[in-house]
């Protein structure tokens, strides 16, 4: 075993997602919350019950995020970015989705300023046509930040830079925190990866979920330079994101899918979790006021 984890990693409960997207820990209410895309589904996990509560979405949505606000989240979906009330189920448009055709949205994460920012990626997985997102509350419309994008994955803000990846490219990228530039980012080759969602530790660890590898696969950032450390073996072929959590921040969970594989095994499709001997970062929230 690692000396990165503390435990094997298990399967939480018996739901098998064909695309578990974007785990995310609340710490006020000490639960997970992640989405399968293509089955329409945000789902909440207990860990202090063992319960998991799943929520059926009226459209295609890949991710709920955390708010200033206890239960309301926001959800990023094919309509648009919707206030979600979660003990209601009700959902309130605050910003269409982009003029962006053939595309869907993607990876999400609120930055350390209470924005949103997200990807829009091709349908088909094989085009360009995508691009980087910002949204703060007020606005008419999402900002767009960078174009050209097939697969956009990945975001994480760490010394004062964002991280984000293009999986399609295979490459991470880094640049101002604030605000994507093009012409300002520089760009970081994942091998024979194809890098999906990533967790960040306090100490600048980047753990990235590597799509179709069986694994994740560990870096360190340091001073603004990304640096493989090593690969951790997976029981699922297709892990997607992953993220810290638990009451004590060192519990890893990953999210899976089971699409286009031909014969799925037992907990393809599964939420992972295993326990770390590292501490994760607390996830940022979206700011209404």
């Amino acid at each position: 075993m690692s000396s990165f984890l503390r435990s094997e990693f298990t399967a939480v409960g018996d739901y098998r997602a064909e695309l578990g997207e974007t785990p995310v820990w609340c710490d006020r209410s000490q639960s997970l919350l992640w989405v399968d895309i293509l089955a329409q589904r945000l789902l909440r996990y207990w860990p202090a019950t063992a319960e998991i509560t799943i929520h059926s979405l009226p459209e295609l949505t890949s991710a709920a995020l955390l708010t200033e606000r206890d239960d309301i989240f926001l959800l990023l979906c094919q309509s648009g970015i919707r206030r979600y009330d979660f003990a209601r189920q009700s959902t309130e448009l605050l910003c269409p989705y982009p003029d962006a055709p053939g595309t869907r949205p993607n990876e999400a994460a609120i930055a350390p300023d209470g924005s949103l920012w997200f990807g829009a990626m091709d349908l088909a997985e094989k085009d360009p046509i995508g691009g980087w997102y910002r949204y703060q509350h007020g606005d008419t419309m999402a900002t767009l930040m960078m174009d050209a994008v097939t697969i956009p994955n990945t975001l994480v803000w760490f010394e004062g830079k964002v991280w984000f990846a293009d999986s399609a490219a295979k490459r991470f990228y880094s640049g101002n925190a604030r605000r994507i530039d093009r012409k300002k980012i520089s760009c970081y080759s994942s091998g024979d990866t194809t890098p999906d969602g990533s967790a960040l530790s306090r100490d600048g660890q980047l753990i990235n979920a590597c799509f179709g590898g069986g694994c994740l696969r560990r870096y360190q950032i340091n001073q603004g330079e990304l640096l493989a450390q090593d690969d951790i073996p997976l029981p699922v072929v297709q892990p997607s994101c992953c993220t810290f959590g638990g009451s004590d921040m060192k519990t890893l969970f990953v999210t899976s899918a089971r699409k286009q594989l031909e014969s799925p095994g037992e907990l393809d499709g599964a939420l992972l979790q295993a326990k770390t001997s590292v501490k994760g970062v607390a996830q940022h929230r979206f700011i209404f006021s």
